[in-house]
């Protein structure tokens, strides 16, 4: 049995001025955007995306994280505690951002950046998509050290204890999710885009992919009160969110099969 090292969430306190390592996380999640987004520009002669898109990508990528992840939470998870103590919403530093409110955050930042540059929007999709799972990785990581998001009650080994919670030992859910959508996520995407893809292939993978991992790793995490919790299904509110995902994923993957791969900036293009 383990015990959680109960790290102090303020990484950095000077004077009145806290830095909590949830933010950091954060930080170090758009960091790795950028790094890997030039990395994708420079190895892909082709590509149509430049530093200057990239950095347009990662400013309204990170008001449409912070924005619809904040909301996410609070409507699909906690809309009762919220509802009671508005301000507490802006209490971001604190944690409790929903990955799904995030990405449709950044979904529709990111029509605004297809638009901006006349580009297909799925075309934008895919290439973000491979850049992302380093983020949320990062984002676990924070979760474990502000302690939440803990598992069920287990009796394997590795159990942890979780403090303010009880004495039972549960699975450090917060650490099979950054293996799961950080590490493994991230190996599956970046060597699939690794080779010229249909427009909308890369996306309907990370739907899929990440559908699919969340929606095993929930087996594992303790649910959240919501205004779902566990259904009669026993189905929990990111397994719910995440099932429309994976369908969209398919259907992505389904339209691709009709597109082939050109040259130039119209890469991608239906086949007559």
């Amino acid at each position: 049995m383990l015990v959680h090292p109960q790290i102090d969430p303020v990484a950095i306190s000077v004077g009145t001025i806290s830095i909590h390592w949830y933010g950091l996380m954060y930080l170090i999640a758009f960091l790795l955007f950028i790094v890997l987004g030039r990395y994708r520009i420079k190895h892909n002669q082709n590509s149509v995306f430049t530093q200057e898109i990239l950095d347009d990508m990662l400013f309204f990528g990170m008001l449409g994280v912070i924005i619809g992840g904040r909301l996410g939470h609070v409507l699909f998870y906690q809309s009762g505690y919220y509802l009671e103590h508005p301000l507490r919403i802006f209490a971001i530093w604190e944690g409790g951002m929903s990955f799904h409110g995030g990405l449709l955050g950044v979904l529709a930042s990111m029509v605004f950046i297809a638009r901006k540059y006349h580009l297909p929007w799925l075309k934008v999709t895919d290439f973000i998509a491979p850049l992302i799972p380093p983020g949320l990785g990062a984002g676990r990581i924070g979760n474990f050290i502000n302690a939440e998001l803990w598992g069920r009650t287990t009796d394997v080994s590795w159990g942890m204890i979780f403090p303010y919670v009880d004495n039972l030992p549960r699975h450090p859910s917060q650490l099979y999710q950054f293996f799961l959508e950080g590490i493994v996520l991230f190996i599956l995407l970046w060597t699939y885009s690794a080779k010229p893809r249909p427009i909308g292939a890369v996306s309907g993978i990370f739907m899929i992919g990440y559908g699919t991992l969340r929606s095993f790793a929930e087996f594992f995490r303790e649910p959240e009160d919501g205004f779902m919790g566990i259904s009669t299904l026993g189905i929990t509110m990111g397994q719910w969110l995440s099932i429309p995902m994976i369908l969209v994923g398919i259907a992505l993957l389904f339209l691709s099969k009709n597109k082939t791969v050109s040259s130039g900036k119209n890469m991608l293009k239906a086949k007559k």
